[in-house]
């Protein structure tokens, strides 16, 4: 793999990427996205649309998916640092209902493939961040649904440091369980 390092997770499909970075006294230049080198590492879908987005220290973004209109992501931090997790809502999977997390960075420069049919969510632990999504579906805003971000039955450990008050939207403190999905 040319440009960047695979790491596989213990949930199968998630794959936490770093690219190779060129530095020098003047910066640096990493590639953000190669066809070719993700081809390689297994991620080979059209990408159709890229999101941004920005947010304060203790915000909490999620969990989110898309119901019929699933979406591949690939996502990372352009600046700030965030708690990043996805939740496997694939039917029939070994590893449903089960997350997994990482931090990923503006320093760090990882990204996180999440594939179609998982949750997702983030916790922003800087005291500011800009986030980037690379989606294989376009977004239906009439699709969206989600799950308790503290839903008991699937036990995040979210780092959340002493002290810091949670940002959650309206709409994500109205989420349901895992367990009000299957009915």
């Amino acid at each position: 793999m040319g440009k960047i390092t695979v790491e596989t997770c213990e949930i199968e499909g998630l794959k936490v990427i770093t690219p190779t970075i060129f530095g020098d006294e003047r910066g640096y230049f990493m590639e953000t996205y190669n066809f070719n080198d993700y081809k390689e590492a297994g991620i080979e879908m059209e990408f159709v649309q890229d999101n941004q987005s920005a947010s304060k220290k203790g915000v909490l973004r999620g969990l989110h998916f898309q119901k019929k209109y699933s979406q591949d992501k690939i996502v990372r931090v352009v600046s700030g640092e965030v708690f990043d997790v996805a939740v496997d809502l694939r039917e029939g999977s070994a590893t449903y209902g089960k997350w997994y997390g990482v931090i990923l960075s503006a320093e760090n420069k990882k990204q996180f493939f999440i594939p179609k049919n998982f949750a997702h969510g983030f916790l922003v632990l800087s005291d500011y961040a800009e986030f980037t999504y690379k989606c294989s579906d376009f977004y239906h805003p009439d699709d969206e649904g989600g799950i308790m971000w503290n839903d008991p039955d699937i036990g995040i450990d979210w780092p959340i440091p002493e002290g810091m008050e949670l940002t959650i939207s309206e709409k994500d403190q109205k989420w349901g369980t895992i367990r009000q999905l299957k009915k």
